[in-house]
């Protein structure tokens, strides 16, 4: 058992090593707001309990068992994301703060059930997988809506480095995951977006959203 700051670290590190497999504890403090030294302190902590490979001034890599548990903790932040959504109601953009808290929850008869109400679902209401039983994520390869071209028609099917604030600005749009997008125009000197879909015949969309828009080709 590892104590909630102990899991949020891992947590963090899983994330952040996502693409190349390894992070600096640079990127753990700016991404936690916490300073060097205690960062470094927890990375000796948990390379100890055979969570992270560390050694001073080179990269953090997890090792199998650390993935294995941090993909658990995630697991349980995304089921419960998606149970709030699906079966209480909260919006996409309510949910991140409680399951924060729920994450922490050492019951893994709870989270099963949890599960098996939801129907088994393999994404979280943001589009994100959601690890299995034993931690490990299939891994979705979708293409930011800021790649597409003019004439493109794609689906929604993700959205990352999500905040409350940019949730409330997709819903005032009418953004969705599993909506149709047809890519009207892009402005060259910025990457600003034209598009148009059910709701709107047009809206424009600033490089940093599109930058956040995941989708696939249809």
């Amino acid at each position: 058992m590892h104590s909630y700051t102990e899991e949020n670290y891992l947590k963090a590190l899983f994330n952040l090593s996502a693409e190349k497999g390894e992070v600096s504890p640079n990127e753990v403090s700016k991404q936690l707001g916490i300073k060097m030294p205690t960062v470094n302190s927890m990375m000796k902590k948990l390379a100890e309990k055979k969570l992270v490979i560390y050694e001073s001034y080179k990269p953090i890599r997890l090792t199998e068992k650390g993935k294995k548990e941090a993909g658990l903790i995630i697991r349980k932040h995304r089921l419960t994301e998606m149970f709030l959504v699906q079966q209480m109601g909260f919006g996409w953009e309510e949910v991140h703060e409680i399951a924060e808290q729920i994450e922490h929850l050492q019951s893994p008869v709870f989270f099963e059930k949890m599960d098996a109400l939801l129907g088994y679902p393999k994404i979280d209401p943001h589009g994100s997988p959601i690890p299995d039983k034993t931690g490990k994520m299939e891994w979705i390869k979708y293409e930011k809506l800021s790649s597409c071209k003019a004439g493109d028609t794609v689906k929604l099917a993700a959205v990352i480095h999500t905040t409350d604030d940019f949730l409330k600005f997709l819903n005032q749009r009418g953004l969705q995951l599993g909506l149709k997008l047809k890519v009207k125009r892009v402005e060259k000197f910025d990457g600003t977006m034209e598009v148009s879909y059910t709701q709107k015949p047009s809206e424009v969309l600033s490089n940093t959203v599109c930058e956040r828009l995941l989708v696939e080709r249809v």
